[in-house]
């Protein structure tokens, strides 16, 4: 793909292995063309299926039709990472395969490192002899914290960079300076991983939680049909952490804790979950053009990882500031009929799944930003608004919300070339400018909005409610019930 209007932002001067290709592995596929110099005669795509093999074909890139699997993921990679010359680059969009496994493989051959979610091998989302505390992502997200810590520094392996979680860690300190520039504070800009700084910085604007707000309104040309699941980007994603316990980022400023939630005991503890699944839990929340709407509690990396990086602590590590912070998605219709039917079933997928390609949708946006609620101007919304049809303008194989999370793998694997020695890292310790930086072309309007909507505003007032009055931004009152 010519590259006259797209800049090149660096060269990847080892091979390329891209692990599954999937409609996010098709979607960066073209911006991996735009905008890297690259040895293409190294570059392999591994996925089980060969759904797609002509697009790799037409291009001359290598395809290997296997599953990655614990058993064999050391003797298929350490080859096709380490050919020829310069410094490789692994970047993993495929599911059932260890994140953790495969990060520690690529910093031993000191080859560069990016995935879209703290992934485990095959059955462990539906493992029945585990608790659900062992299925959250906070257990995951943890195997990977204990890894940094263990090992620090060394070769990049940026651990989480798509849309949510990755691009919204970004919104999320965008969305702060902007607030604190509003609300006249006299403040520095923190650096990029001053953790300290930025959670100082959350609590002085007041912020009491973040709701990471998303609604999509890609519509399809034909109905959808029983028994099949659709949705806009990976149905095996989304139904496994669909089936996942709900979780949240648990503020300092809560007073009410539902009755199945549940503490951990070790690691950060920023985080609780509920003993239910989070494609099966609603919150209320808010968004620009739907305004006041119902969202799934799906658990996802970034509220954890968000509400640990903006905690305070005092001297003896005791939390005295964190914000709630959890996801509040409204999926395509289609997306939220399936979670019905599949629900209605006790939990049985539907026997054919199915991702709705730019073809099959005929308009809509993929409205995704972060909501900073609880602050004195009490909830600013800041994301992006990207259309099917500009996606259509702007890149091949997507629709909106492929294209947002695609082009945030771009902007990760962007910075791992410029820091290529930065040891394993979250996108809330990246520099959110730079990133946004690459992004920003891709992801259409991207706009800050303000709403004097609280979640008191969203009951039908006709029945009696256990809500708190005296404080709108309690999590009492947007879990519903």
């Amino acid at each position: 793909m010519a590259n006259e209007k797209w800049p090149v932002y660096g060269e990847i001067t080892g091979p390329v292995v891209m692990i599954g290709f999937g409609s996010i592995g098709r979607g960066t596929l073209p911006l991996i063309e735009r905008h890297f110099k690259f040895d293409k005669e190294r570059m392999v795509v591994i996925d089980p299926r060969d759904h797609d093999k002509a697009l790799l074909d037409e291009r001359g890139i290598a395809f290997v039709q296997q599953a990655v699997t614990k058993d064999n993921y050391e003797e298929l990679l350490t080859p096709l990472l380490t050919r020829g010359d310069g410094q490789g680059f692994c970047v993993n969009l495929s599911v059932d395969t260890s994140s953790l496994d495969l990060m520690k493989l690529c910093r031993k051959l000191g080859v560069l490192y990016i995935d879209t979610v703290v992934e485990p091998w095959l059955g462990f989302y539906f493992d029945n002899d585990a608790g659900n505390e062992a299925r959250t992502n906070y257990a995951l997200r943890e195997t990977v914290r204990e890894e940094k810590r263990a090992n620090p520094g060394g070769t990049t392996a940026v651990s989480c960079c798509g849309a949510n979680p990755g691009m919204v860690s970004w919104f999320v300190k965008q969305a702060l300076v902007n607030l604190a520039k509003e609300l006249g504070l006299d403040f520095e800009e923190p650096g990029q991983a001053d953790r300290e700084g930025w959670a100082a910085l959350m609590q002085k604007v007041g912020v009491k939680g973040i709701h990471i707000a998303e609604r999509d309104t890609q519509r399809t040309k034909q109905p959808k049909p029983m028994d099949v699941f659709w949705n806009t980007w990976s149905v095996e994603g989304f139904i496994a952490e669909g089936l996942q316990p709900a979780e949240l980022g648990w503020g300092t400023h809560e007073t009410w804790m539902p009755d199945n939630a549940k503490e951990h005991e070790t690691g950060c503890r920023a985080a609780i979950y509920l003993e239910q699944p989070g494609a099966n839990t609603r919150v209320r929340s808010w968004c620009p053009t739907p305004g006041p709407q119902y969202g799934f509690l799906v658990t996802h990396n970034e509220s954890i990882s968000i509400a640990d990086f903006f905690t305070v602590r005092d001297e003896a590590g005791k939390a005295i500031y964190r914000p709630t912070c959890h996801y509040a998605y409204h999926p395509c219709n289609d997306a939220v009929l399936s979670l019905h039917e599949m629900f209605g079933a006790a939990g049985k997928a539907q026997p054919v799944q199915h991702v709705l390609d730019e073809n099959e949708l005929v308009d809509g946006i993929d409205e995704l930003g972060v909501l900073l609620y609880g602050h004195a101007k009490n909830a600013y919304w800041y994301g992006s608004q990207l259309s099917l049809e500009e996606t259509r303008q702007l890149a091949p194989y997507q629709n909106a919300t492929g294209l947002q999370v695609a082009s945030a793998v771009l902007a990760g694997m962007v910075w791992a070339l410029e820091h290529p020695e930065a040891g394993i890292v979250d996108a809330d310790e990246m520099d959110y400018k730079r990133c946004l930086e690459v992004q920003l072309p891709y992801l259409g309007p991207v706009t800050g909005y303000y709403t004097d909507w609280t979640p008191l505003h969203s009951g039908p007032g006709l029945f009696p409610e256990d809500i708190d009055t005296k404080d709108p931004w309690q999590f009492r009152n947007i879990l519903v019930r």
